[in-house]
């Protein structure tokens, strides 16, 4: 999400919150008036006096932000949970996935993408994360929503992985500042790979639907953004420190 559209969403935000404020005090206004019909106020009256209380009382914006906000996020995990549990087999047991640790007792799943910055500043960490603990399944998903790079990137990766050199490619991938046709070639040719079949495969018919299948995956978990994770039903969106990764597996086991 860019500066601008965090803004803009930030200010639609504090004005939804200013307008339930708003709502409920008029609501509240408008059923004494009509409680004491003596009082006589009218539309203009009451709009006055809310317009005077959150003058004077501007903290209830702020409160009612806070409330909205909690609601929302609440609302959200919940839906989150549902979908996660719905959709757990594509999830957790999609073959077509790389992972680490098949054996693991505990599945971490990451959504990233290669051109991501968080993602390849949490890739050392998750690295080490999963070589220490080997009861740590990690499932790799393919989300490349950064663009045209991002897609050959993903692909490349995806092609690789059917000569079986994912892992190699993918941590080359995840430090490249080159994702040319033109760079996947001399990657390639450093694992000795075909790289005739390699793009070859890189344009099929499945590498296209299993990505397809994973950025649907991604929009309907409300996965927006890149890294984002997901462990037992619990969907955490963005990077975060490693050991507090490690501490959610344990919770998790």
């Amino acid at each position: 999400m860019t500066k601008v559209e965090i803004m803009r969403q930030r200010f639609v935000t504090w004005m939804i919150a200013a307008a339930i404020a708003g709502a409920a005090i008029m609501q509240d206004a408008g059923r004494a008036a009509a409680q004491d019909p003596v009082s006589g106020l009218t539309t203009g009256q009451i709009e006055q006096i809310v317009r005077d209380y959150l003058l004077r009382e501007p903290e209830v914006i702020y409160e009612a932000l806070q409330v909205f906000q909690e609601r929302q996020k609440s609302a959200e995990a919940a839906r989150q949970k549902e979908i996660v549990a719905e959709k757990s087999d594509e999830i957790f047991n999609d073959d077509r996935d790389a992972e680490v640790n098949p054996d693991g007792d505990v599945t971490l799943v990451e959504f990233f993408d290669y051109r991501c910055g968080y993602c390849r500043r949490m890739t050392e960490g998750l690295r080490s994360l999963v070589g220490d603990d080997t009861g740590i399944r990690l499932v790799f998903k393919e989300f490349p929503i950064l663009g045209e790079d991002s897609m050959r990137a993903s692909k490349a990766a995806l092609a690789a992985k059917r000569q079986g050199a994912y892992d190699g490619f993918h941590a080359a991938l995840m430090t490249a500042s080159d994702m040319s046709m033109e760079a996947i070639e001399r990657l390639a040719d450093h694992y000795e790979l075909d790289f005739d079949k390699l793009a070859e495969d890189m344009e099929s018919e499945e590498v296209a639907a299993q990505i397809s299948d994973t950025l649907r995956l991604g929009h309907t978990l409300g996965i927006s953004g890149t890294p984002s994770f997901i462990i037992g039903e619990t969907v955490i969106p963005g990077a975060i420190p490693v050991d507090q990764l490690a501490e959610l597996v344990e919770q998790h086991r």
